[in-house]
């Protein structure tokens, strides 16, 4: 859902508009956290959630021992991503990476001390998880707080509130885009666990998705950018510099997932020993290399198509995409191969690339066929839907006031 943020703050700072960026920062704050609250039942009762549906006890005991530690993972998901959104619209991603790093050098660290030296197990790893989350989520309110944004921060503002409905619909058709995506390869786990030697199907499927997850996240950093690009752009009103950004982040993306494709195909069962000792666990992984390979090189590109969407606002029309893609084709298939032709891992992961490869041609169908420059009249007529003529006056003395 934070996806709406990136998008109007895009767009906003393009159209230089903005002192609107951080309404819709702490609008975006509001729907986020109400949205994470309601989500709440789904982490406290994980556990008879996933026995209702068949799950193996332990597997399900355990799942819902973790769920319960990522409950305030799940609140700092609420300021952390809108709040990357926010800065990356306006260019501030150095700051993003240095508070990122150090996040991340502390939770290894708190990792090692929780875990391995004081052995503290699971509730080590989780509260190392969290410290080292919220503490990066306090760097960024202080750079924000603290007048590193002054054009895009004047404080808290009642008008926060005003206006809501449109951005809860973008909002929302955000979240289904994005759930819809991560949901897929969730289902594919779950339906792993129901195969027999449940265990070791997991265990292989969780680590292919681990290792296309690393190389996902390098691809990530394109659709970033190709959203901040394009958002900027769009608001600026240069239809073409919008479409040139596309093609250069496609091309860069390409060749990097090219290499990954390369290294994954040369390294094929060394790579599974990166997370397990067990033969039978890296032999299962080492058959399913050639579809996770090519998982890889979609990686580049759709990420890419994503960002491209978000940055122009059409989530809604990406939701569907992915709804007919990965729910229509992709898991069916899979669930065909996986038991009907007892392919077990290897038919899930052919259902999954498959849904993977349609969404892939479907958005670079529909990215062709977009009218730029009409894309650039909606932004405008979006921005003027939203925008308040100044948070100079009154905001600030809200601000204070609030202090």
């Amino acid at each position: 859902m934070s996806s709406a943020t990136e998008t109007l703050c895009g767009q906003a700072y393009g159209a230089g508009h903005y002192h609107m960026m951080g309404v819709y920062l702490q609008r975006s704050w509001i729907i986020d956290g109400v949205t994470a609250t309601i989500l709440l039942p789904l982490f406290i009762f994980t556990t008879p959630i996933l026995t209702l549906i068949g799950q193996e006890e332990n597997i399900a005991i355990e799942a819902g021992k973790i769920s319960i530690w990522l409950i305030p993972i799940l609140y700092s998901y609420v300021f952390s991503l809108t709040i990357q959104m926010y800065l990356q619209a306006q260019q501030k991603n150095k700051i993003v990476g240095w508070l990122s790093a150090f996040s991340f050098l502390l939770h290894v660290l708190l990792s090692w001390l929780f875990v391995i030296k004081l052995g503290f197990g699971l509730a080590g790893a989780m509260s190392a998880f969290i410290i080292s989350s919220w503490l990066l989520i306090i760097g960024e309110f202080v750079y924000i707080f603290g007048g590193w944004c002054p054009n895009t921060w004047k404080g808290f503002t009642k008008a926060a509130f005003a206006d809501m409905l449109p951005l809860v619909k973008l909002s929302i058709s955000s979240g289904v885009m994005i759930c819809l995506e991560l949901w897929y390869s969730s289902i594919l786990v779950l339906l792993a666990g129901y195969m027999k030697n449940a265990t070791v199907a997991i265990s292989a499927f969780s680590i292919c998705l681990n290792i296309n997850g690393w190389e996902f996240m390098v691809c990530l950093g394109f659709l970033g950018s190709s959203c901040v690009r394009i958002s900027n752009e769009l608001g600026r009103g240069n239809a073409k510099a919008a479409k040139f950004s596309i093609k250069v982040a496609l091309v860069t993306s390409i060749v990097i997932g090219l290499i990954f494709w390369v290294l994954c195909m040369v390294f094929s069962r060394e790579i599974s020993y990166l997370f397990t000792s067990s033969e039978e666990i890296a032999e299962s992984v080492s058959r399913l290399h050639v579809l996770l390979a090519f998982s890889m090189l979609l990686n580049s590109i759709y990420p890419v198509l994503t960002g491209v969407a978000v940055g122009a606002g059409v989530q809604s029309m990406v939701a569907f995409v992915n709804l007919g893609s990965y729910y229509v084709i992709g898991l069916p298939v899979g669930i065909l191969l996986g038991y009907v032709a007892h392919l077990q891992v290897t038919g899930l992961w052919v259902g999954l690339l498959g849904g993977v490869g349609v969404q892939t041609l479907l958005l670079s169908y529909l990215t062709w066929r977009i009218d730029w420059n009409d894309q650039v009249n909606k932004a405008s007529e979006r921005l003027g839907q939203f925008f308040i003529e100044t948070t100079e006056g009154s905001d600030r003395d809200e601000s204070s006031n609030l202090a």
